[in-house]
């Protein structure tokens, strides 16, 4: 059996029911091309996704000894099981130019897998995953709740996200000190209609000062004085929905030529 590593963030789902429900969520998203698990430990999801997708399935994991054990119990996959870092490699080692990924995720490099989602997205077609609760809450919040920030706003940009059900600790070896939520992204198919680069420049700005104004929050950017000038900025940055920031970036863009 395979042991936990703290380092690794590593907390394996022992339920199987709950494992089940997870897979049954990308089971009703998922269209066509390969499903990448990354992290999968022990293979609790791997299970029940090998019976549903044996030609499709690709495994991830940067565990040494996890890759070791999936080889063990799950020979088919071998050759598509990789031992690396979703992070730092590029999914050369997939088949498709579209997938979709599910997980449970390590709690301390969750944000950092849905940068690397972001950046990816045109070939990501879905993700089923399970995460910290309030990271989960927090990126499926939308506008004028504390909870939506940064990363709800530049997922949702390019993604429909459902939070789907909560997941206490005892369901874990070794149990994580707080709870679990499971979400479901899908993208779109909808680009942004102005400068990505400055959107996420306006986004991130607007919510480091979360309880000031964007006016206040801005003033960084140095924004022209027709934009400055605009009731949008009397507002908070929690109070803003995609399109708000959409048309921001564009009226900054115009009057910044």
């Amino acid at each position: 059996m395979v042991k936990a590593k703290k380092h690794l963030g590593q907390h394996f789902l022992k339920d199987e029911s709950i494992a089940q429900d997870i897979v049954a969520a990308m089971r009703s998203s998922y269209s066509s091309g390969d499903i990448l698990e990354i992290g999968p430990g022990t293979g609790v999801l791997t299970k029940y996704l090998n019976e549903f997708y044996p030609n499709n399935l690709v495994l991830i994991d940067v565990d040494e000894e996890s890759v070791s054990y999936l080889w063990e119990h799950y020979p088919t996959l071998k050759e598509r099981t990789i031992h690396g870092d979703f992070l730092k490699k590029q999914p050369d080692y997939l088949n498709s130019d579209h997938f979709s990924i599910i997980g449970n995720f390590p709690y301390n490099i969750s944000s950092q897998i849905f940068f690397k989602v972001l950046e990816l997205r045109n070939r990501v077609d879905n993700v089923v995953c399970m995460l910290q609760y309030e990271v989960a809450k927090r990126l499926a919040s939308p506008p004028g709740n504390k909870d939506y920030g940064i990363l709800s706003v530049l997922l949702q940009a390019y993604y429909d996200l459902e939070y789907l059900f909560d997941v206490e600790p005892h369901v874990f070896d070794p149990p994580p000190k707080v709870r679990s939520g499971v979400i479901r992204l899908t993208r779109t198919g909808e680009e942004l209609d102005c400068n990505e680069k400055l959107f996420k420049t306006i986004v991130k700005q607007g919510f480091q000062n979360r309880r000031k104004t964007l006016r206040n929050a801005l003033k960084p950017l140095n924004l022209p004085t027709e934009v400055i000038s605009q009731d949008v900025l009397n507002r908070r940055a929690e109070t803003l929905t995609v399109k708000d920031f959409e048309q921001l970036t564009k009226q900054v863009e115009k009057w910044s030529r």
